[in-house]
């Protein structure tokens, strides 16, 4: 019995990116001959909708700005079986899509990752590296596991990814909330190298390696908050009641010498840190149930698309 062929799109979020939206329709266009490619303006000051629409793209526009927000409305508006997802700038290997996504169909992946392999010297700047490389690690502590490469905007999804996936980001963080969802449900997952190339003359990177690094940091510990709960309000119990222990030693040292209380205040001040302490145990607790219940939910709102597997 014939299998249909699955409907693959390609997605690319844009912002002012006229000097390589053209090249990177056309190299998708040629590696995915029957693909549909999708390019989503975000308030582009420059001929970006023009450039893409003479390529042969369709050309949607979302006015809420952010890397985040447009994904939001890819994921929400395009319908297909396989994504390929990227960046409109002609630094990502467009030859090396039908590969993922023979990975997604014949393994039953539900996102493989582009791990950027950068040739020239200007294409990955020095600080992404080490910025890259700090938060992979840092992702791999909190959540046991992580990807070689976090913030790749370059990969490859199925349908049951995209449509289960509560994009709440709206900036560069996107990419580091999407490992996170992959890492909590367990779904299966890949990587896969791919050439990064540099910039076409006239395109400029709207990354900001501080202010992005530390919007991404606040997006890892955030969502660390949310998804281990007992794990975090557990640290800051137990970082409350040693305090409260330092502070009460001399104190109990001094009741059993003399009897006294000299210092009341300190008596005080332990005693609400020990409080507070319990307070913020028993938060962890409470909500860690709130949350396996909220993951059982993703879980079979993922279970309720189809499977990749052909």
């Amino acid at each position: 019995m014939a299998t249909t062929a699955p409907r693959i799109a390609v997605i690319l979020p844009c912002y002012n990116e006229e000097a390589a939206i053209g090249q990177t329709v056309a190299a998708f266009r040629a590696s995915l001959p029957d693909a549909a490619i999708y390019v989503y303006d975000n308030n582009s000051r420059d001929r970006t909708v023009e450039v893409a629409r003479d390529a042969g793209a369709i050309v949607r526009t979302e006015r809420m700005q952010g890397k985040g927000s447009v994904v939001r409305r890819m994921f929400a508006d395009v319908d297909a079986d396989v994504y390929v997802m990227a960046d409109g700038d002609a630094t990502y290997d467009a030859t090396a899509a039908p590969a993922m996504i023979a990975r997604v169909l014949v393994e039953g992946l539900d996102m493989v990752v582009g791990t950027r392999v950068h040739e020239a010297a200007d294409a990955y700047r020095r600080g992404h590296v080490l910025g890259n490389r700090a938060m992979t690690g840092l992702l791999a502590r909190l959540f046991g596991r992580s990807f070689t490469d976090i913030f790749s905007g370059y990969r490859v999804f199925s349908r049951r990814f995209v449509k289960s996936f509560p994009v709440l980001s709206a900036g560069f963080e996107i990419e580091t909330e999407m490992s996170v969802h992959a890492l909590e449900l367990k779904m299966p997952v890949g990587e896969m190298e791919t050439r990064y190339l540099a910039r076409p003359e006239g395109s400029a990177s709207k990354l900001s390696t501080y202010r992005d690094g530390a919007r991404i940091g606040r997006t890892i510990l955030t969502l660390y908050r949310i998804e281990k709960p007992i794990l975090f309000f557990g640290w800051i119990a137990a970082l409350l009641a040693a305090v409260a222990v330092i502070l009460s030693v001399p104190l109990a040292v001094t009741y059993a010498e003399t009897g006294l209380v000299p210092r009341f205040p300190t008596a005080i001040l332990a005693t609400g840190l020990v409080i507070l302490s319990a307070l913020s145990l028993f938060a962890g607790l409470i909500l860690d149930t709130v949350v396996r219940g909220r993951r059982e939910m993703r879980r079979l709102a993922y279970l309720a698309q189809p499977g990749p597997l052909r």
